[in-house]
């Protein structure tokens, strides 16, 4: 594709950036390799574009470096195309206009960690179940990486949280009054004390947020929870399912949902607005039971 910046723009990163991304297929490209389509036909499918655009598009972003190009298939040829350390420097734009969006275009520019019941970024969220979360790993408050779904149980509950600090003072200011942002050490603790009862119905259960991991650290040793703690903090995981997320204190955020993902990856339930904390640890809970056969006790 021809470069498009002027010479006025020569020094005007934004400029630069949009002659690579400044394109709607290209960081749709971006978006979609992001959440695990990684094959041409794959890619086609979920764009609803020629193949001629997106070979170029392909291209233009191999070119750029954000893209590489790898071979899963000898005869014939085929390759998958993956985001590049360049490539996924992109996922924080993308999840900027994602918030944007959801904020300015399908609502009214309130900053809020929850959402309406009705809104398209609650339909967005509820559309997840039944797709499979994508092959990646986060670091947990230990500082060691692992990927988020567990393996060794059936199911696993990812609630993902705004943030939970150990000292009142950590807060972002004026935290108490974005709607739906209070409540993260409740949620956690709730968990913690029925984590028994996950186990038993065959579940593990991992909180989420964007957070530091020595930051998820402190507060983890603080409440004494017994489960793990990812961090986000790069917004791998936040851009592969599209979740929603507000910004405070100059950092987004996750708003709060619950997703109950089986062993083979596929969500199982999503809980998105809560607004009750308490029931929707109980409805995680009674999730992974009723998929599970196992009866309350």
């Amino acid at each position: 594709m021809p470069q498009r910046t002027s010479l006025a723009d020569a020094d005007c990163a934004i400029a630069r950036a949009l002659d690579v991304v400044g394109d709607w297929w290209t960081l749709l490209i971006v978006r979609d390799t992001a959440r695990g389509v990684h094959r041409f036909d794959a890619l086609q499918h979920e764009l609803g574009v020629s193949r001629k655009v997106l070979t170029e598009r392909l291209r233009l972003l191999i070119d750029a470096g954000v893209l590489s190009r790898e071979p899963y298939q000898e005869r014939p040829a085929r390759y998958e195309y993956r985001l590049t350390p360049r490539g996924r420097a992109l996922l924080p734009v993308l999840i900027a206009l994602q918030d944007w969006g959801d904020a300015w275009v399908t609502g009214d520019g309130a900053t809020m960690a929850t959402t309406q019941e009705s809104s398209r970024e609650a339909a967005r969220v509820h559309a997840l179940v039944g797709t499979r979360v994508p092959e990646l790993s986060l670091p947990f408050h230990t500082g060691a990486e692992h990927d988020p779904v567990a393996t060794a149980t059936p199911y696993t509950v990812l609630y993902f949280f705004p943030g939970a600090y150990a000292r009142p003072e950590s807060y972002p200011p004026d935290w108490a009054g974005i709607p739906g942002a209070r409540g993260c050490t409740l949620e956690s603790c709730t968990y913690r004390d029925q984590l028994a009862e996950f186990t038993a119905a065959g579940a593990t259960v991992h909180g989420v947020s964007t957070q530091r991991p020595d930051e998820q650290r402190a507060f983890a040793e603080a409440e004494r929870l017994r489960f793990p703690l990812l961090s986000d903090a790069d917004l791998t995981l936040t851009a592969a399912l599209r979740l929603p997320t507000f910004r405070a204190a100059g950092i987004s955020r996750l708003k709060r949902l619950t997703l109950v993902v089986d062993r083979d990856r596929t969500v199982r339930e999503a809980l998105y607005p809560i607004t009750d904390i308490e029931q929707s640890v109980r409805a995680a809970l009674a999730t992974v039971r009723a998929a599970a056969g196992v009866k309350a006790g």
